[in-house]
């Protein structure tokens, strides 16, 4: 099979799909691996790393588009890319298809086979292709909270972990799962004070336990969820139902009742977003914006700013799904495992998995029903 890796165009990613050590994984299985010229230099590995490893270097973008039989990326193609779908071209990405409905349309028109990281699911309901990056984006959420609370970008003029006879900052997290563990560890890590809340008691118990009663633990609904932003510093958006659109369970009213210059960090924003205040993603280069004196922060590739961290955790774990692909071909690989199987989400024009159809009152068609005309 060629395998294909062009460069990622989403502004200021630098996550590239695959390192030097993935195209000698690939190549060691018989196939062939194309890299963009450049894809690799914001995650710090050169056009001459892969080449040593195998891989063949081709300077056009709509060439390695042209010539894959599969094509590897980190983040959703843009609409620039949608001209280089085509039938039987198997796209394995992050795809977020439940927040994009143009990008939807776009892959059922072409008749390509698109598969999503993020709703590949274990038989326990971990998600392996996203939870390192959740675990990053967890981490930097509490990072680049504490940045916008100083006084210099518009926050309180907080410093996070306060100083001796200083209270630190209080830090809410809306989710216990990969991304709210990363966030409660690294902010219990500075010493503030958290809060935590899901609807999972098992969960919550849990980290509890890990964090040895140094969090406060809460029902997540609407009352508790306004009572415990309105002394917050630092809200972190963590919600998530795989594969589908983010609750929005912060309201407006919820921000209206915060603190002026406190900062909400929404790391669910790729999925929509759970916080009512926010409409769209921001980016790296114009992070936040202010709405009712809040400092909103709603990057949806916060990973893609620690670009060489990602990328190695990212291909730790994709890897071995895209060996599979390339070895066996789309159904025999879902057929082997039925866990990869719910990675996919649009085939030959049909959406196959149900909570992108429910996103957009779309129809679903299950995947068994579209593999038995493979």
């Amino acid at each position: 099979m060629i395998i294909g890796v062009p460069k990622e165009i989403k502004p200021q990613e630098n996550r590239v799909a695959l390192t030097p050590a993935g195209v000698d994984g690939l190549v060691r299985n018989g196939h062939k691996v194309l890299i963009e010229s450049g894809a690799g230099l914001g995650s710090s590995f050169s056009d001459d790393e892969y080449k040593s490893n195998g891989a063949e270097i081709i300077l056009d973008a709509a060439e390695v588009w042209e010539k894959a039989d599969m094509i590897l990326k980190v983040k959703e193609p843009l609409e620039s890319e949608y001209t280089y779908f085509r039938q039987g071209l198997t796209i394995f990405t992050y795809l977020h298809l439940a927040s994009d409905e143009n990008l939807t349309r776009a892959l059922m028109k072409s008749g390509a086979v698109a598969i999503a990281y993020e709703t590949v699911q274990r038989p326990d309901g971990t998600l392996p292709l996203l939870a390192p990056m959740s675990e990053i984006a967890g981490r930097m959420a509490v990072q680049q909270g504490s940045i916008y609370l100083e006084k210099t970008r518009g926050g309180k003029g907080m410093l996070i972990d306060g100083v001796p006879g200083v209270a630190p900052a209080h830090v809410v997290v809306v989710g216990a799962g990969i991304v709210g563990t990363g966030a409660i560890r690294r902010a219990i890590g500075l010493g503030c004070r958290v809060s935590v809340l899901d609807i999972n008691l098992d969960r919550l118990r849990y980290l509890n336990e890990v964090f040895m009663g140094r969090i406060e633990t809460l029902y997540s609904n609407n009352y508790n969820i306004k009572e415990a932003c309105k002394t917050a510093d630092l809200v972190i958006g963590a919600v998530l139902v795989p594969g589908a659109k983010a609750p929005k369970l912060i309201t407006e009213d919820i921000v209206k009742s915060m603190q002026p210059g406190s900062v909400i960090v929404d790391v669910a924003i790729d999925q929509g977003g759970c916080v009512e205040t926010i409409d769209k993603p921001t980016t790296h280069a114009d992070p936040v914006f202010v709405k009712h004196d809040i400092i909103h922060y709603a990057v949806a590739n916060i990973p893609g700013a620690v670009p060489k961290t990602s990328t190695l955790a990212l291909t730790n774990v994709t890897l071995g799904y895209a060996i599979k692909l390339a070895n066996l071909g789309w159904k025999q690989a879902f057929i082997n495992d039925p866990s990869f199987a719910k990675g996919a989400n649009v085939i030959d024009g049909k959406i196959v998995y149900k909570p992108v159809a429910d996103a957009f009152g779309m129809e679903y068609t299950p995947l068994e029903e579209v593999m038995n005309n493979f």
